[in-house]
């Protein structure tokens, strides 16, 4: 199975209100390494040292500061467009969470308001 398909597999199979998840990538042609890195840097991955996988990727949902899902997506579909086989590895997966944002002067009541409609 593609790259692609398989994250899509993995984020299909989520409930809705993950958050964020950490993937490992590792490809099987070692010597296009270089190659790879070019398509994952539009995600920031983040190269691995002295491991036997070989990046990081960090996958935002709705918020965070991460890579957007569709954005992973299409970073692994371009390794799958060149001939890239590799494989996935789910670290962790957080859910549940909400976005930060500034609530200075607004009463408890909206801020839990907030949190309970964005938890969702």
């Amino acid at each position: 199975m593609s790259l692609a398909a398989t994250f899509q597999e993995i984020v299909d199979s989520l409930p809705d209100d993950w958050t964020d998840m950490e993937l490992d990538l590792r490809i099987f042609d070692e010597s296009r390494y270089v190659d790879a890195a070019v398509y994952l840097t539009t995600v920031n991955a983040q190269p691995y040292s002295h491991h036997d996988w070989h990046w990081r990727v960090l996958v935002a949902h709705r918020f965070g500061h991460a890579a957007a899902a569709p954005a992973v997506h299409g970073a692994l579909q371009l390794l799958d467009d060149s001939g890239l086989d590799g494989e996935l590895a789910v670290r962790e997966v957080r859910s549940g969470r909400v976005e930060v944002t500034n609530m200075w002067g607004r009463p408890e009541s909206v801020r839990q308001e907030f949190r309970r409609l964005r938890a969702q």
